[in-house]
């Protein structure tokens, strides 16, 4: 179970510093309509978590019932840019560890 929240920990941390550099590099990128389009009708993918990052960009992960996932950062100006994708996506519920004891 560490394990697991030092690698989501690390995930959303790697979230945050590629929101950052997407202000200055923007492939992959599109108007949010036509993104979540796509998303929707090729993958069967729908938002499943949401966070404001860096500048003011919105982070969000999309996933299928099928176990693909998609992770997107959505500029102050409206565009939509994937971060990263992949397969094999879990919805966790995992409880905090009890203050004061070692995650």
């Amino acid at each position: 179970m560490k394990q697991k929240l030092i690698k989501a920990t690390m995930g959303l941390g790697l979230m945050v510093l590629a929101a950052d550099q997407l202000t200055a590099q923007q492939g992959n990128c599109a108007p949010r309509d036509v993104v979540l389009q796509r998303l929707a009708e090729g993958y069967g993918e729908t938002r499943q978590a949401i966070g404001l990052g860096a500048n003011n960009a919105v982070v969000e992960v999309f996933a299928s019932t099928e176990g693909s996932w998609t992770i997107t950062v959505t500029l102050p100006n409206g565009v939509t840019c994937l971060v990263a994708s992949g397969q094999a996506y879990e919805t966790l519920a995992e409880a905090l560890p009890a203050k004061g004891e070692d995650a």
